[in-house]
């Protein structure tokens, strides 16, 4: 399928116009306009800041896979004590993270196209709840991770976010 993508700029908007070719499976919808709030920067920044997350808890894992001797491709330590203990901690709160980590996208992406301000805060809670919930696992004590729980309570802002969105553009 071959299409095209062009951004105008207005003063309040990004008008993004996607145009199907004739040949294309999708040329009975004709052309897709979408108008982005130039607070969208927002999101976008959000997003970053979550890979940066990402990266820095991937680096925690790799410095303590060190500092345990675990090599690759073991994914966990069979040692539950000490620094095999720790090395599993580091690696699930790695993991954990993953596990959620295209929900948040999807919702933030999508969400922060009607509501972009209120998605990139709710961004920030999750990325600064994943912080905190880190540290808390890193103690190597599982219980101190909940700590951070409170930034899964941004999933469902965002989750309200893009819903409000996919119902104004179903009407």
């Amino acid at each position: 399928m071959s299409s095209y993508f062009k951004c105008y700029f207005y003063p309040n908007f990004c008008t993004i116009l996607i145009m199907y070719s004739t040949f294309a499976s999708f040329s009975d919808l004709g052309p897709a306009i979408i108008k982005v709030n130039p607070a969208y920067g927002y999101v976008i920044l959000t997003g970053v800041a979550s890979g940066f997350l990402l990266a820095w808890q991937a680096f925690q894992v790799g410095k303590m896979r060190r500092k345990a001797g675990i090599n690759y491709p073991i994914m966990y330590s069979s040692d539950t004590t000490g620094n095999g203990h720790l090395f599993n901690c580091y690696q699930r709160v790695h993991q954990n993270t993953l596990e959620g980590y295209p929900l948040f996208l999807m919702l933030l992406f999508t969400g922060g196209l009607q509501h972009p301000i209120q998605s990139s805060v709710a961004g920030v809670v999750w990325i600064i709840g994943r912080v905190i919930y880190s540290l808390g696992y890193y103690t190597g004590d599982p219980k101190k991770r909940v700590r951070g729980a409170f930034g899964n309570l941004s999933i469902l802002t965002l989750a309200t976010s893009s819903i409000m969105l996919a119902v104004r553009l179903l009407k």
